[in-house]
């Protein structure tokens, strides 16, 4: 029978060989009925290679090194090594998965190893070790630090920091070490944006200053499966360029390829190696970030919500945050603040290893819609903030950029719904801007057992800065954040809500044994950990308390000018459970 011109392309394009040796040719038996399993295999085959090719074979033709993977039924892995045996005998006769290290990043304190993806979460820590290639020495090993994983999302590992210029590998996998690179030179993470075609990479390196637009024409990015051969790599340029990140052009072939690779097959059965994204300086000397990043698809954008008022988002107020080792506070945080009208939450996780997860599972996902998300870019509050922005946009009409020590109040009788409807309706509002007001340690000790919002009670009496509920529709396309509020596009102003209205009950300087936690790093990328001998005197920092870590004798009855039992009144009233007097937290 004739080939159709469809199946002839396939063919030629497939780089498997007949039968006879010879590559696909012009005709073709037709297969007897017990080989159509077989067939339909060797199709599917030819029609994944074609994506690939069809779709990227400009982009991603660097010739790719064969990775030899084992077809392990349960009974043949355990058998690869007696140190995978031993293994399993530890587990109590569980099969231990294989796995292969895709990245490696050096932080300063540690070596963090992303997984590559295939879709299951990874076992205790306790039952795998992270294993370090030196040349000219033995391997050494270490058990890793913490591990994080999420469904559908990739495996994190926290290893201690090895040797210089060790490879890093994991006792479960059979690839070869991977050397790691370094965190503060690296394009770490890419969305795409359907709006308007761009691709959002968010990468450090460049040095741009904070709060000010870089020079875009300086920068173009680069996409491909090998970035270090030009030849096999497409560039475009960036059109904005501000703190950590980049947005540029996606090109027309690179949208080709990722929707053909976004498919139920995914492009990790059409090729070991995925797209990756990076920036390039241009010029004498150019040089390009070394990368892991790869493009992400944000929600697909809604181009017939043309009327707002008859096709709304699917949450009025949504909130993104940024933290690290806060679980015993995400309770009451969330609970709060779904009672005064928070819809959605989105938690980005910078490093936490005190059991956040299990905290989580606790709530209820019908009530409380809670998204965590893996971060763990050291010094990047800023580029998180940015990418939450892109994240909540399709689904929030309003997001709120605040701490998990931080809480919304409202002093009169207004709510937040009815806060959010008057400006609603006034599309050249993009952001209010809500005062802050620092509690102290209020005489106390001690953590109170009740919580945050009835425990300090003390505060300053003038109030430190603002934070900001934004219209992601309504920000800057260069993103620009600092200190919780964006730049706006041209035309939207912002808005500020008198303190009689809503105010945010920031508690600062807690007891000693929760305020010394910040001194183990900020996350703010321009904002300095307040023991480094660098701007003292800024507001960032706890006056007075100069750059050590020591508690000075007056601690508990510092910062406090005004007593103010606004928010712990409005609690006990609308929180007490009036059988046993407890909180739900």
């Amino acid at each position: 029978m004739a080939m159709s011109a469809k199946e002839r392309k396939l063919s030629r394009l497939g780089s498997g060989k007949g039968p006879s040796g010879a590559r696909g040719g012009g005709q073709q038996r037709t297969p007897p009925a017990g080989s159509r399993r077989r067939l339909f295999a060797a199709f599917f085959a030819f029609l994944c290679a074609g994506a690939v090719l069809l779709g990227g074979a400009h982009v991603i033709g660097a010739s790719f090194r064969p990775v030899l993977l084992t077809a392990w039924p349960s009974a043949t892995l355990n058998a690869v090594s007696s140190e995978r045996g031993a293994q399993q005998a530890g587990s109590g006769g569980a099969v231990l998965p294989s796995v292969q290290v895709r990245h490696a990043v050096a932080l300063p304190d540690h070596v963090l190893l992303i997984l590559r993806d295939d879709g299951s979460l990874l076992l205790a820590s306790r039952q795998f070790e992270c294993l370090y290639s030196v040349a000219n020495s033995t391997q050494l090993r270490q058990l890793p630090l913490s591990v994080a994983s999420l469904p559908g999302g990739p495996n994190l590992v926290h290893c201690p920091a090895g040797p210089a210029g060790a490879a890093v590998s994991l006792s479960l996998s059979e690839w070869p070490p991977v050397v790691p690179l370094e965190w503060d030179r690296l394009a770490y993470t890419a969305l795409i944006d359907s709006r308007d075609n761009s691709t959002v990479v968010f990468a450090k390196g460049m040095n741009l200053r904070p709060g000010r637009l870089g020079v875009p024409s300086r920068y173009e990015c680069v996409f491909g499966r090998d970035l270090s051969k030009p030849k096999f790599v497409v560039t475009s340029p960036v059109v904005s360029a501000a703190q950590e990140t980049f947005r540029c052009v996606t090109p027309a072939r690179i949208r080709r390829y990722l929707r053909m690779t976004s498919d139920d097959y995914g492009a990790s059965n059409c090729g070991d190696k995925p797209m990756l994204v990076s920036v390039r300086t241009k010029g004498r000397g150019s040089s390009t970030l070394p990368s892991i990043a790869h493009p992400e698809p944000l929600p697909r954008y809604n181009r017939h919500r043309r009327n707002r008022h008859r096709q709304r988002k699917a949450h009025s107020m949504c909130v993104c945050t940024m933290l690290r080792n806060q679980a015993r506070f995400l309770r009451e945080w969330i609970m709060y603040h779904s009672h005064v009208g928070v819809q959605r939450w989105f938690i980005y996780d910078n490093n936490s290893d005190d059991d956040i997860e299990q905290v989580l599972n606790t709530m209820d996902p019908a009530r409380y819609n809670v998204t965590r998300y893996l971060w763990p870019w050291m010094k990047s509050q800023e580029a998180g903030f940015a990418h939450c922005a892109l994240r909540a946009r399709e689904s929030c009409e309003w997001v709120g950029f605040i701490d998990i020590d931080e809480f919304l109040h409202f002093p009169g009788n207004q709510t937040l719904q009815a806060v959010l409807r008057n400006y609603s309706s006034r599309p050249q509002i993009g952001e209010l801007r809500t005062s802050c007001h620092s509690f102290g340690p209020s005489g106390r000790t001690k953590i109170p057992r009740k919580g945050v919002t009835t425990g300090y009670t003390c505060r300053l009496a003038a109030p430190e800065r603002h934070k900001s509920i934004v219209r992601p529709d309504a920000l800057n396309p260069s993103l620009i954040n600092v200190v919780h509020h964006f730049h706006l596009k041209e035309g939207i102003k912002y808005a500020n809500i008198g303190q009689g209205v809503m105010l945010i009950n920031h508690y600062k300087y807690q007891v000693w044994e929760v305020f010394k936690d910040k001194f183990s790093g900020r996350v703010a990328t321009y904002v300095a950990d307040w023991q480094d001998e660098e701007n003292v005197g800024s507001r960032d920092r706890a006056p007075g308390l100069g750059t050590k870590p020591v508690e000075p004798e007056d601690w508990p009855s510092r910062f406090c000018e005004v007593y103010d039992t606004g928010l712990k009144d409005f609690v006990h009233k609308e929180f007490t459970d009036p059988q046993t007097g407890n909180l739900p937290w």
